[in-house]
């Protein structure tokens, strides 16, 4: 049997990239693949095949809704290849969908400043999958490996492109941006995390001009403002990103 689809996986895992294994248990009649064939599904790639058609369609989607749902349960689809599903073979099969490779918290940051740059460094040390976001050019220079950089002409495209259940730390130039982001964010209203960097000041400020564009008070009591854990104190780039990261620990670890 081709074992291609064992390399894929690992490159996957070392890339921290949830996917779904796609196999052929079963096969009765006229099919397009036979019985052990694999396919892997990821969030915005595909690999190997199952035969095409409707039914890779059909599965690519499923797997994809497995992936946006964090699914961790395997679970069978039996499926006949007639004129319902568009194919022409006529015989059956089963799928076995399995996500093999658990979620990582899918991390969101806005701003690559000093502190930015700092926890950035630091996340790229724990098991999550990095989106670093700015607009300004020539910023990711020193950009970890496995991070995705995004120089965003309009950032809140990004905010618009997360996983459900993303975790959001907002910290750019702009003061102004970071209300736009920040309100994007949390009308949203499926985020797991997120952390706006500043003080109290910063957040009774951002809290009068949210209410005023119809942000509710539960709304409100998510945002995480000053961003980090109070305990660890600091100025420095490094000392605020050791708060905010050890915050983000904290978070995901009550999530798994």
């Amino acid at each position: 049997m081709n074992d291609e689809w064992i390399s894929i996986l690992m490159q996957l895992r070392e890339r921290r990239e949830a996917c779904v294994l796609l196999t052929l248990l079963a096969d009765k009649g006229s099919v397009p693949r036979n019985c052990g064939t694999k396919m892997i599904v990821g969030r915005n790639q595909s690999f190997l095949t199952i035969g095409g058609g409707h039914l890779e369609f059909q599965c690519i989607a499923m797997a994809r809704e497995m992936l946006g749902k964090q699914a961790t349960a395997p679970h069978t689809e039996h499926f006949n290849l007639g004129a319902r599903l568009g194919q022409c073979c006529g015989g059956m099969t089963t799928v076995l969908f399995e996500p093999l490779i658990q979620s990582q918290p899918q991390i969101m940051v806005f701003g690559a400043g000093h502190v930015g740059q700092a926890l950035v460094a630091l996340l790229s040390t724990l098991p999550c999958h990095i989106t670093w976001v700015d607009e300004r050019p020539d910023m990711f220079s020193a950009a970890p490996k496995g991070v995705i950089t995004w120089q965003a002409e309009d950032p809140l495209d990004a905010v618009k492109s997360a996983a459900a259940q993303s975790y959001f730390i907002v910290m750019t130039h702009h003061h102004p941006r970071d209300l736009e982001l920040t309100e994007a964010i949390l009308k949203r209203g499926d985020h797991r995390y997120l952390g706006l960097i500043g003080s109290q000041t910063k957040r009774q400020r951002f809290e009068y001009r949210l209410s005023g564009k119809g942000i509710t008070e539960q709304q409100l009591s998510t945002l995480r403002c000053p961003v980090g854990l109070p305990d660890v104190k600091g100025k420095l780039p490094a000392e605020i990103a050791v708060a905010i990261a050890a915050e983000i620990i904290a978070v995901y670890q009550v999530a798994s």
